[in-house]
């Protein structure tokens, strides 16, 4: 499956090496999961959101949910893939992020969750907290957390870092060196921070100011 994924992922430019990132941990790396290269192609983002969705057909799932903004297109589309394999109306929600980094489930859909068998969908798992705050406020409002299903699990990440959904299942599981900023070994050599993707351009603000 890595492989295969991969290779989807390479083909639409999702996949940055050989580059000094600054990634949303704040750790400094090489390789960068660009995610946001994948969504424009919706051919590849819809397979890639089925064989998710395949993972997940025995475990009841009544409502997808994601963090915003990167997951709401996946939950969209893991929705749509059990509501066709099931036979069932899977619903297709996302929560919001909110002042202290803490997320929030509003616009109704908090009565949408609230007592159903509810499955999170992330796009790329580095340290898990976004994935632990929308799990953690789904479970707030009485949602069931049966799953979480990702796309690529680039940190290592278990169950246990993101408050114990019952099921983890990622497409890729990629183990990717990074560094914290004063040991790494690209800022010591001085190579320009990438500010296409992640947050380098605004850790080069933060320096400035």
């Amino acid at each position: 499956m890595n492989e295969k994924v991969l290779q989807v992922l390479g083909k639409v430019g999702a996949v940055i090496t050989d580059s000094h990132v600054v990634y949303a941990s704040g750790k400094h790396g090489t390789v960068y999961v660009n995610k946001d290269a994948l969504y424009p192609h919706t051919k590849e983002t819809s397979d890639l959101c089925r064989a998710i969705a395949e993972q997940f057909v025995d475990d009841k799932v009544e409502v997808v949910i994601a963090p915003a903004i990167g997951g709401v297109i996946l939950s969209q589309w893991v929705a749509y893939h059990l509501s066709e394999i099931t036979g069932h109306e899977v619903l297709g929600v996302y929560a919001e992020k909110a002042e202290e980094d803490t997320f929030v489930i509003k616009r109704g859909y908090d009565k949408i969750v609230a007592g159903k068998n509810v499955l999170v969908i992330e796009d790329v798992l580095t340290t898990g907290g976004s994935v632990k705050k929308v799990i953690e406020a789904t479970r707030a409002l009485g949602g069931n957390i049966v799953g979480l299903g990702v796309l690529c699990n680039r940190g290592g990440i278990t169950l246990e870092d993101v408050a114990n959904p019952l099921k983890l299942f990622a497409l890729v599981n990629i183990e990717l060196e990074a560094w914290d900023e004063a040991e790494c070994p690209f800022c010591a050599q001085g190579v320009p921070i990438n500010t296409n993707v992640g947050k380098g351009r605004e850790y080069l603000a933060r320096k400035v100011s």
